[in-house]
């Protein structure tokens, strides 16, 4: 019996793994009996070891390989169908070997191959899965930012919690499609009401105001304009509310990913909607964004901020410049 989980979902399709890896024997023999391989680097001759070595002190032993899937598909020809493969012959040769081994994997082995994109049903790999069982092939995909808030509501019922409607609609709204981070959130809010009444709008905005996106967005959006003054304010007013320095960065360097997209997008001529759904926000925060990416020249002047915020965050981890200090440096840099 072998696995696909795949899609762009990373928190569910790990959750996931993580359910295999505790199906595993005894704690106490656990790692043991888990490989992890690199898909994108390991042979047939590597994952054929892994997959037919001997449970140690278990009924069943577990291999994940990651990455390996999508390496064999090659990339899309330029077919009518669309679906013409461009694979090498290393690759091609792995894939048809693969197809040949699968059949034959032992009884004591579960082989699970993780993908952080989705597959086609045309891959060779996943039509062979599916003539075991339909529930070894399992999707994951990331929520539209139109679906946010019902998977807010799912999730808080999973962690024994509940959310009224306009308090999942905000979590949603402030965070957007940043499910670690979302999940993080729901935990915090249950905790908070100890699970005793349904999350409120209120409760959301008294506990994830002061990790709200929409004071980053003031500070990029001081950073657009170059008011160097207002920027500088709005980047001490998150630390004085507590906020990590490198916390912080991390979430200007999100806001400007999101701003290189939407920047891309607008010059496809897409509308808001259509931009919201491609970089899975709410189609608000969406339009927000479309609005402060026009204060940017175009892509590469967004792009040379972006390659800035890496070096910084380079040169607080390495200890080249204390936090704070790199933090007002970039305001001072971009806002001149």
């Amino acid at each position: 019996m072998f696995y696909i989980l795949h899609g762009e979902n990373e928190l569910e399709r790990s959750e996931q793994v993580t359910d295999f890896k505790h199906k595993v024997g005894d704690e106490s023999v656990r790692d043991l009996n888990v490989t992890i391989l690199d898909g994108r680097k390991t042979t047939l001759s590597e994952l054929r070891h892994a997959a037919d070595a001997i449970p140690f002190l278990a009924d069943k032993r577990l291999v994940v390989v990651e990455g390996l899937l999508a390496r064999l598909a090659g990339r899309k020809g330029k077919g009518d169908d669309g679906d013409d493969a461009a694979v090498s012959g290393t690759a091609k040769d792995f894939l048809n070997g693969l197809l040949a081994y699968l059949p034959q994997l032992s009884d004591t082995t579960r082989l699970v191959l993780v993908e952080t994109q989705s597959l086609k049903d045309t891959h060779p790999i996943v039509k062979l899965a599916l003539k075991q069982s339909s529930k070894s092939v399992i999707e994951f995909k990331q929520p539209q930012a139109g679906e946010l808030p019902a998977w807010i509501t799912t999730r808080a019922k999973k962690h024994g919690g509940v959310f009224d409607g306009k308090a999942a609609l905000k979590l949603a709204t402030l965070i957007g499609g940043d499910l670690r981070r979302l999940d993080q959130e729901i935990i915090k809010l249950i905790t908070y009401v100890n699970a005793q009444r349904p999350v409120t709008e209120k409760d959301v905005t008294l506990l994830v105001a002061d990790v709200s996106i929409s004071s980053v967005f003031d500070l990029v959006d001081a950073l657009g304009k170059r008011e160097g003054k207002r920027a500088a304010h709005e980047l001490h007013h998150l630390l004085d509310q507590g906020e990590n320095p490198l916390g912080l960065l991390a979430m200007v360097v999100r806001q400007f990913r999101l701003l290189i997209l939407v920047k891309e997008l607008q010059a496809r001529n897409l509308p808001s909607d259509a931009i919201a759904k491609e970089i899975s926000v709410h189609p608000f925060v969406a339009k927000k964004i479309g609005e402060q990416a026009r204060a940017f020249r175009d892509t590469a002047q967004l792009e040379t901020i972006y390659r800035r915020l890496l070096d910084i965050d380079v040169e607080i981890k390495t200890g080249v410049t204390p936090d704070m200090l790199a933090l007002d440096l970039l305001v001072a840099g971009l806002a001149g």
